[in-house]
C-alpha cells in the first residue's frame, strides 16, 4: 500500500483538501441548514430511544463530526436516526426503566458495542456481510418499524401516559382504551406542529420547517404555562389505594438503593480478594454466589417498581381543599359532586424520595444541562455484554445498511466513489467516540443527508459545521429549549417516519418472486407481533429468506430440450416439441452442490426410466456455475450406474471452474474426454454419428451448422482436454 493510500485510509478527510472558497461557503450554508433540522430531530429521537431529550444533542455533536471525517461519503449526515433509536429503546426496556440511570448507562454501552463491531467489520473488510439481510427482509422490517415508531409516539401526541412492556400491541391497545383521558392542549400542540411543518413543506420548502415549528410551539408553551408543575408529599393524597402505591414505591426506591450499594460493595470485595489471593481463592465462590443473588433481587425490585409506577402514572388527580386548609389531591373518579376543586387534572411525573412531582399540563423537555458532557467510558461487565450482544449486532447491521444505502444513492448524483469498508470505519468511530461523550447509537440519516445534498454540500466539512452549531447550542442556548413540548417532538417523529411506510415495495417484491414476497410479509408480521423485541422479527425474516433461498437451490429448473422451429434447443414441454426415444437432452439451471445433488440424480434417473430405448443423455451445463465434492461424487456414481445399463452421459458447455474440479478428481478421465463438448450442437453432431442412424438428425434434432463451425472441427475441438481449450 502506497503512502498516499495509507494516509487516505487513516485520515480520509484529507481528501477534502485543498478547500476552495466557493466550496467552503457552500459547506457552511449546507451545515447550518442541516443543523436547524438536526437539533430538534436529535432530541425527538432521543425521546424515541427512551432517553431524556438532551441526550439527542450529545449524539448530534461529536458523532456527526467523526462520521463525516472518517467516512467515505462527502454528503452523508451521521447522527440520531429513527430506526436505530427505536431498536435501542425497545431492546433496553426489558433491562431497565426508560430514562433511568441504568437505562442511560446501557444505551451508552450499546453505542460502544455497536461502534466496535462496525469498526472491526470495516478493518477486516467485511462490508459485504450486510448482504445476508436481503432487500425484501429490509422492506418488511422497515414498514413494520415505521408503524411501530408512529404508534409508540401516539400516547405522547394525545397526552396519555403508557408504560413500556413486553407486549407493544397491548400497550397501544391500553392507550386506545384510555383515549378519553387525552389532554386536549397536548393534542393541540402536536397538531399545530404537524400543520406548521406540512404547510411550510408545501408552500415554502426552502424554509427550515421543523425548526420553525419547534420555535413556535416552545414560545407558545412558555407563554401559556403549558407545563404547570407542583410538588406534594404522600400525606397530601387522600385515597388509601393511592397512598399504598406511593408508600410501596418509596419502599422499593429505598430497597433498590440499598441493593445497589450492597452490589457495589460485594463486587469491590471480589475484586480486592481476586487481586490479592488469585482467582482460585475458595471464598470467591461464595462471594460470587452472593453477588448473583443481589443482582437477581435488584432486577426483581426494579421490575416491580416499573409496574407500580406505571399504575400510578395512569391515575388522574384533582386538587381539593384539605381539612386543615391545605392542598390535597383526590382521584378524579372519587370526587363527590359539588366538591370545589382547582379544575385541573394532575398526574404523577416523578417521585424523589418523599417528594412527589405533579404535572397539571402537558409534558415538556425540561431542564437541559448546559455544556458538553465530561468524557468517560461506559461501565463494562461481562454479563451485560452478553445480554446486549444480539441487539448490538442487529443495530450494527441495520445502521450500516441504512448508512451505505443512503451514501450510494447520493453517489449516483455526485459520481463519488463510495467505500463500504471505509464507511463502516467512519460509523464505528462515530459510535465509539460518541459513547465516550454519553451518546446512544447513531447512523446515517436519510432526511438530513438529502438536505445536505440539496443545499450544495461539497465535502464532509458541512457535517463539521453542523456539529459545531450543536456544540454552540449546548453551551449557550439550552435554557431556550426547556419549554419545548414533548408532543411537538412526537409529531416530528411521526412525520419523519411516514415516508418509511412503503407497502408498494412489498407488493413489488411479491411480483418479482413469490418467495421474496413471503419473506417480506413474514418479516413485517413478525416484527409487529414480537415488538418490542424487534431483533426477533428481523432474525425470523432473515432466517426464512435463507431457508427459501436454499429451497429454491435444492430444486432448480430442469428442462428436457427439443429442437424449436427457429433452430434453437428449447424446453420441449413448454413449446410442445418432439423429442427422441434414443437421446435425452437435459438442461440443468443451477449449480451442483450438496443441497440439490439428490434432485439432479432423481431427474436423470426419472428421464432414463421414461425413455428405456435411450442410449445417450446429454447434460447441457451452460448454467452450472459450481461443482462441489457432493456433486462430483454423484456424477461419478450416476455415470457408472447408467453405463451398466448401456446409457452414456455426455456434457456440453461446462464452465472452466466445473471442468477444473472434474480434472483434479479424475472424473473427467473416468467419463472420457470424448464425452465433453464446448456446445450442444457439437455434442449432437457426435451423438448422431455414434448412433449410426442416418434418419436421426431429420426426425429429432436437425443440426443447425454454420460455415465457421463444421461438425468435424467441432468434434475434434470438443474432444480436446480442458487444459488445451
Amino acid at each position: 500500500m502506497s503512502v498516499i493510500k495509507l494516509r487516505e485510509r487513516l485520515l480520509p478527510f484529507l481528501r477534502w483538501l485543498p478547500l476552495q472558497r466557493s466550496a467552503v461557503r457552500a459547506d457552511i450554508i449546507a451545515g447550518a441548514t442541516v443543523a436547524m433540522i438536526l437539533i430538534p430531530q436529535s432530541m425527538a429521537y432521543a425521546q424515541l430511544a427512551g432517553l431524556p431529550a438532551y441526550y439527542g444533542l450529545y449524539a448530534a455533536f461529536l458523532p456527526v463530526i467523526i462520521g463525516a471525517m472518517w467516512g467515505s461519503s462527502h454528503q452523508l449526515a451521521t447522527g440520531p436516526v429513527a430506526m436505530v433509536s427505536l431498536l435501542t429503546g425497545t431492546a433496553l426496556t426489558q433491562f431497565a426503566a426508560p430514562g433511568s440511570e441504568q437505562f442511560i448507562a446501557l444505551a451508552i454501552l450499546l453505542a460502544l458495542m455497536v461502534g466496535i463491531m462496525e469498526l472491526a467489520m470495516g478493518l477486516f473488510r467485511l462490508g459485504a456481510i450486510v448482504n445476508f439481510l436481503s432487500h425484501p427482509v429490509i422492506v418488511g422490517f422497515t414498514n413494520a418499524a415505521a408503524i411501530i415508531i408512529a404508534l409508540s409516539q401516539f400516547n405522547k401526541l394525545i397526552g396519555v401516559h403508557s408504560a413500556r412492556s413486553d407486549r407493544f400491541l397491548g400497550d397501544v391497545w391500553d392507550v386506545l382504551l384510555r383515549i378519553g383521558d387525552m389532554h386536549l392542549p397536548t393534542l393541540a400542540m402536536g397538531l399545530l406542529t404537524l400543520a406548521v411543518i406540512l404547510l411550510i413543506r408545501r408552500y415554502r420548502p426552502v424554509w427550515p420547517g421543523v425548526l420553525i415549528a419547534v420555535a413556535l410551539t416552545t414560545t407558545l408553551s412558555w407563554a401559556i404555562d403549558f407545563e404547570r408543575n407542583t410538588t406534594a408529599s404522600p400525606l397530601d393524597f387522600r385515597d388509601p389505594h393511592v397512598r399504598n402505591v406511593i408508600d410501596s414505591l418509596v419502599a422499593l426506591d429505598d430497597r433498590s438503593r440499598v441493593l445497589r450499594e450492597a452490589t457495589a460493595e460485594k463486587a469491590g470485595e471480589i475484586t480486592r480478594l481476586a487481586t490479592s489471593n488469585g482467582v482460585d481463592h475458595p471464598r470467591l465462590i461464595m462471594l460470587n454466589a452472593d453477588l448473583e443473588f443481589l443482582k437477581l433481587e435488584l432486577r426483581a425490585v426494579e421490575a416491580e417498581h416499573r409496574v407500580r409506577f406505571a399504575e400510578l402514572r395512569r391515575l388522574r388527580f384533582t386538587g381539593v381543599r384539605g381539612a386543615e386548609g391545605g392542598s390535597a389531591y383526590r382521584l378524579v373518579s372519587t370526587v363527590e359532586p359539588g366538591t370545589t376543586t382547582d379544575g385541573r387534572r394532575w398526574i404523577v411525573a416523578r417521585i424523589d424520595g418523599t417528594r412527589i412531582r405533579l404535572t397539571g399540563g402537558g409534558e415538556v423537555v425540561g431542564t437541559i444541562p448546559a455544556g458538553i458532557p465530561q468524557p468517560a467510558m461506559p461501565k463494562i461487565d461481562w454479563e451485560t455484554l452478553i445480554k446486549l450482544l444480539p441487539t448490538a449486532l442487529i443495530i450494527a447491521l441495520i445502521g450500516f445498511m441504512e448508512a451505505i444505502s443512503i451514501a450510494k444513492s447520493m453517489a449516483a448524483y455526485t459520481k463519488q466513489r463510495i467505500s463500504p469498508d471505509q464507511e463502516l470505519i467512519g460509523q464505528g468511530l462515530a459510535n465509539i467516540v460518541g459513547s465516550a461523550f454519553q451518546s446512544f447509537p447513531v447512523s446515517g440519516s436519510f432526511s438530513r443527508s438529502a438536505v445536505n445534498l440539496a443545499t450544495g454540500a461539497v465535502s464532509g466539512l458541512s457535517s463539521v459545521v453542523a456539529g459545531v452549531i450543536v456544540l454552540v447550542t449546548l453551551l449557550l442556548f439550552t435554557p431556550l429549549l426547556y419549554h419545548l413540548p414533548q408532543a411537538a417532538l412526537a409529531a416530528i417523529i411521526m412525520l419523519a417516519v411516514a415516508s418509511l411506510v412503503n407497502f408498494k415495495a412489498m407488493v413489488h417484491a411479491w411480483q418479482a418472486h413469490r418467495h421474496d414476497g413471503i419473506a417480506a410479509t413474514v418479516t413485517f408480521l413478525a416484527t409487529l407481533s414480537f415488538a418490542p423485541h424487534l431483533d426477533t422479527g428481523i432474525l425470523a425474516g432473515a432466517g426464512l429468506a435463507i431457508i427459501l433461498y436454499l429451497y429454491r437451490t435444492m430444486r432448480p429448473r430442469v428442462a428436457v430440450l427439443g429442437r424449436h422451429p427457429d433452430g434453437t434447443l428449447r424446453d420441449a414441454q413448454l413449446f410442445n416439441l418432439p423429442t427422441s426415444e434414443r437421446l435425452i437432452v437435459i438442461r440443468f439451471d443451477g449449480s451442483l452442490f450438496f443441497a440439490n445433488v439428490p434432485y439432479f440424480e432423481d431427474v436423470i434417473l426419472e428421464q432414463a426410466a421414461k425413455h428405456p430405448q435411450a442410449r445417450y443423455i446429454l447434460v447441457v451445463g451452460d448454467a452450472i456455475n459450481e461443482l462441489d465434492a457432493s456433486g462430483e461424487e454423484m456424477i461419478r456414481h450416476l455415470a457408472r450406474r447408467l453405463q451398466q445399463n448401456e446409457v452414456t452421459m455426455v456434457f456440453s458447455g461446462l464452465k472452466r471452474q466445473v471442468l477444473s474440479v472434474m480434472e483434479k478428481t479424475g472424473l473427467y478421465a473416468a467419463i472420457g474426454a470424448q464425452h465433453f463438448f464446448r456446445t450442444e450442437e457439437a455434442a449432437l453432431a457426435a451423438i448422431s454419428q455414434w448412433l449410426h442412424d442416418p434418419t436421426f438428425d431429420e426426425k429429432f434434432f436437425p443440426l443447425v451448422r454454420t460455415a465457421a463451425e463444421p461438425p468435424a472441427a467441432a468434434i475434434d475441438s470438443a474432444q480436446a482436454p480442458p487444459s488445451m481449450k
